[in-house]
């Protein structure tokens, strides 16, 4: 299962009803707000990796929109980050079908923060840039590694 855990206000925007999740492997499981830039984004923050994905052009109650975007998009952008497609297939396989709880952990939450800070008053020609820059950031939970490197290193040692 692929576990988005939506943050309070970002459920009653989506006027989703959260499912109560249980124990999920952190690799696939993200924490997800909003994200007011100059227009509403949502940001998402993996658990395990704290690796960082912006998406824009959802509107509230396209949660639809919102979960495929999420897949097809963050599939492209791991790619343009050089991880190995066989690699990226395997976790969307195992990852399942999304299913959709609320928000269970305050050092993600505190990431996730952090990040959002600093996307304020950035100015990036697409979300996948911002993205990057962030991924680029040193973070304590992940004993100051890069994200990026951290869910390259995930993907590598489990399907390899």
């Amino acid at each position: 299962m692929l576990a988005i855990r939506f943050t309070q206000k970002l459920l009653k925007d989506m006027k989703v009803s959260p499912v109560e999740l249980g124990a999920v492997d952190p690799l696939f499981s993200w924490h997800v707000n909003m994200l007011q830039l100059k227009r509403k984004h949502i940001i998402f923050v993996n658990d395990l990796t704290r690796l960082c994905f912006i998406i824009d052009g959802i509107r509230s109650s396209q949660l639809g929109k919102l979960q495929e975007k999420f897949k097809s998009e963050l599939k492209e952008y791991l790619l343009l980050q050089g991880l190995k497609k066989s690699h990226i297939e395997q976790y969307f396989f195992e990852a399942g079908e999304i299913s959709i709880g609320r928000t269970n952990d305050k050092s993600v939450l505190g990431t996730m923060n952090e990040m959002s800070l600093y996307s304020k008053n950035k100015e990036f020609d697409h979300t996948f840039d911002l993205c990057a820059w962030l991924n680029s950031f040193i973070y304590k939970p992940i004993d100051y590694e890069e994200p990026m490197k951290v869910f390259k290193k995930a993907l590598e040692g489990k399907y390899s």
